[in-house]
Formats: structure tokens, sequence, C-alpha cells
């Protein structure tokens, strides 16, 4: 039991840390996006990829840091 608390902790962790990285990628990459690409209003699609990018690269590197399981 004591494993799975340790993976919803860890999860928890990483959805903390996904969550602030999206509102720092919200106030600082969203306005450069809307100068670039004045055409593209929706900012609510602009942070759902942005959301979409950070959930991916946060499973990235949680499934690279925690390796293969080793069998004893």
């Amino acid at each position: 039991m004591s494993e799975r608390i340790r993976i919803l902790g860890v999860f928890a962790i990483l959805g903390f840390v996904a969550g602030v990285l999206a509102n720092v990628a919200y106030h600082t990459v969203l306005p450069v996006l809307l100068a670039v690409l004045p055409q593209i209003q929706a900012e609510a699609i602009l942070s759902g990829f942005a959301g979409a990018v950070l959930t991916m690269l946060v499973l990235v590197l949680w499934s690279y840091l925690s390796g293969p399981r080793k069998e004893a």
C-alpha cells in the first residue's frame, strides 16, 4: 500500500509543478503568441495546448526518471 501512496504523491507533486508551469506559460508565453499570431484570439485553445504540452513533458520526465523496475 505504501508504494501506491508514494506513486500518488509523486503524481500530486508533478501535477502541482505542471500547474505552476502552466500559469507561468500563460502569463509569459501567451502574450508573445498573441502578438506573433494576432488572428488567434482564442486563449482557451492556446491555454489547452500549453497544458497538454506541459503534461506530456512532465510524464516523459517522470517515465525517464523512474526507470525500469528491478526484479528481486
